[in-house]
């Protein structure tokens, strides 16, 4: 027999939460079966919770589980759990109010900006009305746990108001939701289409998920298993599942959280970069989930970018089960997760590169690149600048790299400064006369091959108490005051009419050369090279000065003071020629030549015609010179 049905009016701001949803269509609308299957997940636990209590419970030996049926020609779904199931009052009490208080005012909020339905979905108490997003009608039965429960039914079409009656049928404990579909959700009556939302989003429920009696989430949550009963395979086969890669992972981050906070992470380094173009930068994040239950892909807010080569997922029972994308940020708990996750990951780097140095040079070849970005995280700076990798002027070649503590354990005595120079390569960068001054102290210098790391250096600004400087803004009263770890080759020196002389020669060469250079004086840093450009002060150093020149789309030469080395065989030559005829039109040539050559090896040279014209001329006059 069954009983008359009481009718119930929804709260005030149900109703306004209905109507948003039953008359909008969103691209999330998948979400409802989230919800539902969260909601029977949660119903299932609470059941096994009682159980352990020993409380006696209604239809003991079901089993604990969630059945998904549909039937598409009849435009229905069913969800059905074996869970603790509702009383009348929980009923109403849990189908016919927002349980967070404050949602009325949100749900008005959400009218009056018009933004996405994720923004309600995601709140605690609103998860089960998603449904009608799909649903022109929804049919809830469920018989609760206790002894003696009735079996009970709640419809409503969701326009304002809901039903329930008890009804005298045999019905086992727990829940079935039927949604009656709308005619453009049909989508959900179909078996592919709710399988991949399931694995896509309840994948890893405790509770078995059977889509028309077949299992759909098989993979289990191994982040949630103990570490010991744990191994390689099974580390490597999730990590295949989760991201499709081919190649096992080079690292694996385990970790089980308790305080100050609880979460769980399971953690993986690919062994190669799958994005050497940076074309999919934006394409990071680790998987975010509540009790098992996704809540969102690629959660870019739980690493920062320059961690993004980490694939994984985290796992919370802090966080609240339908917390919104949109809450996350201004989460406490989920900062502090955040923050705890990269420390952890750095921490990992840092072990593993004291402890297996050749691993780690194989991860920066592979993504020393997006780590560099870390020059940003300036909380985490003295980690960051343990892990830097660079080649150096003490290396063997250009693939060995050095840390910035073993450079600073080769110091020279009262050396308060790392040294660095910016090049395309280990050959480009050795023939840079600024270098020489240092190779005869024997002062190491780091090669910087990417730009990058010039923003890097310039961030971090210094390791201990040493700051970073370049070789072209370097005080070189400060080297020059060093001993010599090469002595220098012995040149005779020029003689007082020589030195006269030279000095005169420098204010031609000055004059010869013009608005070109701010000046021409005697260099004390060259050791072999007749010239080179220095800058004027110590302020910004060559390569941050062109790559600002290059945002801007500045392509003027930047003035410079042209020293020369007056110990030099083509200087001392020159230095002749002047001495016989001061305006001797090969002077000029030449003086000009040595002027584009070292722009050339500045970096800034343009005029290759001009500078090929002339040296043609300098051939001919040469090979004339030669004849004679």
């Amino acid at each position: 027999m069954v009983q008359s049905e009481e009718k119930f009016e929804f709260k005030a701001e149900v109703k306004q939460l209905l109507d948003i949803l039953a008359h909008s269509l969103y691209s999330s609308r998948e979400i409802f079966l989230r919800e539902l299957v969260s909601n029977s997940s949660d119903a299932l636990d609470k059941l096994r919770f009682e159980s352990t209590k020993g409380t006696s419970i209604n239809d003991s030996s079901l089993p604990l589980e969630i059945k998904i049926t549909f039937d598409k020609d009849n435009k229905w779904l069913k969800i059905r759990d074996m869970g603790i199931g509702l009383t009348k009052d929980e009923l109403i009490q849990n189908l016919g109010t927002i349980a967070k208080s404050g949602s009325a005012e949100f749900v008005k909020s959400l009218k009056e900006s018009n933004q996405s339905a994720d923004n309600i979905i995601g709140r605690f108490g609103v998860g089960f009305y998603s449904v009608f997003m799909v649903a022109q009608e929804v049919i809830v039965t469920t018989k609760s746990y206790k002894e003696g429960s009735p079996v009970l039914e709640w419809h409503s079409d969701g326009l304002g108001d809901f039903a329930i009656k008890e009804l005298d049928e045999k019905f086992e404990r727990g829940t079935e939701i039927k949604v009656m579909l709308k005619d453009d959700a049909l989508e959900f009556a179909e078996e592919y289409r709710l399988e991949s939302i399931i694995k896509k989003h309840s994948n890893f429920i405790s509770f078995p998920v059977l889509v028309n009696d077949k299992v759909v989430n098989t993979t289990k949550a191994i982040w949630r298993e103990p570490k010991s009963s744990l191994n390689d395979e099974k580390y490597n086969e999730f990590y295949k599942f989760l991201t499709y890669d081919n190649d096992n992972p080079t690292g694996v981050i385990h970790l089980a959280v308790d305080a100050p906070i609880q979460y769980n992470c399971l953690l993986f380094i690919p062994k190669k970069n799958t994005d050497p173009f940076g074309m999919n930068r934006e394409k990071f994040g680790l998987d975010l989930y509540v009790r098992k239950v996704l809540i969102q892909h690629e959660c870019k807010d739980l690493i920062p970018e320059y961690l993004g080569f980490v694939k994984g997922v985290v796992d919370s029972e802090d966080l609240p089960l339908n917390i919104s994308r949109e809450t996350l940020q201004e989460d406490i708990i989920f900062r502090k997760i955040s923050s705890s996750i990269t420390s952890q990951i750095l921490n990992f780097l840092t072990k593993k590169s004291n402890d297996e140095p050749e691993w780690f040079k194989d991860f920066w070849t592979e993504h020393g690149k997006l780590f560099k970005l870390g020059y940003m995280d300036f909380s985490n700076q003295e980690k960051f600048s343990e892990l830097l990798r660079f080649n150096s002027s003490a290396s063997t070649d250009e693939n060995e790299l050095i840390k910035l503590s073993d450079y600073v354990s080769r110091l020279k005595e009262n050396q308060k400064e790392i040294y660095y120079i910016l090049g395309t390569n280990r050959a480009a960068v050795e023939i840079n006369p600024h270098l020489e001054i240092f190779s005869r102290k024997g002062i190491e210098v780091l090669y910087l091959y990417d730009v990058l790391d010039e923003f890097v250096i310039s961030s971090v600004r210094k390791y201990k108490e040493y700051d970073f400087k370049s070789v072209d803004i370097a005080d070189i009263s400060k080297i020059e005051a060093m001993r010599d770890k090469v002595e220098e080759v012995k040149v005779a020196p020029l003689s007082k009419d020589d030195e006269l002389h030279f000095s005169s020669l420098l204010g031609t060469m000055k004059a010869l050369l013009g608005e070109k250079v701010t000046d021409v004086k005697e260099s004390k840093r060259l050791t072999s090279s007749p010239v080179c450009l220095a800058s004027v002060d110590d302020g910004m150093s060559d390569a941050m000065m062109k790559m600002f020149k290059m945002m801007n789309k500045d392509e003027s030469v930047t003035k410079k003071i042209l020293e020369v080395n007056k110990n030099n065989e083509v200087v001392r030559n020159l230095l002749s020629i002047y001495k016989k005829d001061a305006k001797d039109e090969f002077l000029k040539l030449a003086v000009e030549q040595l002027y584009d050559a070292a722009l050339l090896l500045d970096g800034e040279f343009s005029g290759a015609q001009s500078m090929a014209s002339r040296v043609f001329v300098m051939l001919d006059k040469s090979a004339k010179m030669y004849q004679k």
